[in-house]
């Protein structure tokens, strides 16, 4: 597993200004889209391309193309969706798949209660989308259920991480050829499994609250 916090400046003043108390919910899924527009920008340059002949309005030339098959984009529900629209943009091309997934409350397991995608995933490039790498758990759940379903490669963004997060995801899917990229690494988590200082609960900020 490789780690990549993104340092750039438009990515450290768009995320100085999703943390922010005041900062309002459809300022903030326009902050979200933004950021992850600039991190997809980042965690796509492995992606295969192959050449392709075209033609322009001079003279023909070889370009080159992404090569198949079509990468995979996974939002993790509910709070992954209100990064959809960011990486999809950057990458138009992409399939769209989802997962929903919750922690049982009385074995504390991660259950999977949603999923939409391809039944086969074999040789596909899958990026999850997961605003907040908290505890880790969750993160590490969709990996292992994407790398079964025969991922050729997965690569993980998120808004924030906690330390606490990439060391579970390292200790429990670190073998896989998996990256993960994020805007920051956060100082810790609380007593509640909040990242601090983070910015609250990405759900919520991007959605109002779910009674």
């Amino acid at each position: 597993m490789r780690t990549h916090a993104v340092s750039h400046p438009l990515i450290d003043h768009k995320l100085t200004q999703l943390r922010r108390v005041e900062t309002t919910s459809n300022t903030f899924r326009d902050l979200t889209r933004e950021l992850v527009s600039l991190l997809a920008y980042e965690a796509s340059s492995s992606m295969p391309t192959e050449d392709l002949q075209i033609q322009t309005p001079v003279a023909p030339m070889t370009g080159t193309t992404l090569a198949g098959p079509k990468p995979l984009v996974v939002p993790i529900l509910r709070a992954g969706l209100g990064m959809l629209d960011g990486m999809t943009a950057m990458i138009p091309t992409a399939e769209v798949g989802f997962l929903g997934m919750a922690r049982d409350e009385e074995t504390l397991n991660i259950v999977t209660y949603a999923e939409r995608l391809p039944d086969d995933l074999t040789g596909r490039q899958v990026f999850v989308l997961d605003p907040m790498l908290a505890t880790g758990g969750t993160l590490a759940e969709a990996v292992r259920f994407l790398q079964r379903a025969g991922a050729a490669k997965i690569t993980c963004i998120c808004l924030l991480a906690a330390p606490e997060g990439i060391q579970r995801l390292e200790r429990e899917v670190g073998e896989l050829d998996i990256e993960l990229f994020v805007a920051a690494v956060d100082e810790r988590l609380n007593e509640k499994s909040y990242i601090v200082p983070g910015l609250g609960d990405a759900g919520d900020r991007l959605y109002g609250l779910a009674e």
